[in-house]
């Protein structure tokens, strides 16, 4: 299944004449077993957060470098759902939106994000940053891709997800 969406995700990415690049590796479930296998790309790793908004029910897909923190409850104040409101999400709910199970989230799964439930929040320094690359997983936990921070955008605004720029620490 991963394979297809991984397909599927790719051929997308070609339509819209967007270069990417590449590194395979064994499946990692954290930024901390990811890194060692991405010591030589050049650009701003992410890491990946699905959560939802306790209160309405609303989900959110986070992208940040990988180096940053990202605190919940400022992140809520900021997005307006009140403090301590953004909790993970179910796994169940990311398969159903995302189609990517656990270790697996990725702004590029929001391609499949038909019904463009998910909100998107992205940190400000992956496109503002002067980063060459910016480097998700395409559909798996057993790759990283990178891509022009400008093609992201391109990307988002394709799949009709306006990205929520927020600043992180």
């Amino acid at each position: 299944m991963a394979e297809d969406l991984r397909s599927e995700l790719e051929e997308y990415l070609q339509g819209l004449n967007i270069q990417t690049t590449c590194v395979e590796h064994p499946p990692v479930f954290t930024v901390e077993e990811m890194m060692p296998h991405l010591q030589d790309v050049s650009g701003a790793v992410t890491k990946n957060l699905f959560l939802k908004d306790k209160k309405k029910k609303g989900l959110w897909l986070v992208s940040a470098r990988h180096d940053r923190k990202v605190n919940l409850n400022d992140l809520a104040k900021k997005l307006g759902v009140g403090s301590g409101n953004l909790r993970f999400a179910e796994e169940a709910a990311m398969l159903e939106k995302l189609k990517v199970g656990q270790g697996c989230a990725t702004a590029l799964a929001l391609l499949f994000d038909r019904d463009r439930s998910v909100r998107f929040v992205l940190d400000r320094d992956l496109v503002e940053g002067g980063h060459e690359l910016v480097y998700f997983h395409p559909m798996t936990n057993a790759a990283t891709v990178g891509l022009r921070p400008d093609d992201l955008l391109r990307f988002l605004k394709e799949t009709g997800h306006e990205p929520v720029l927020e600043s992180f620490e």
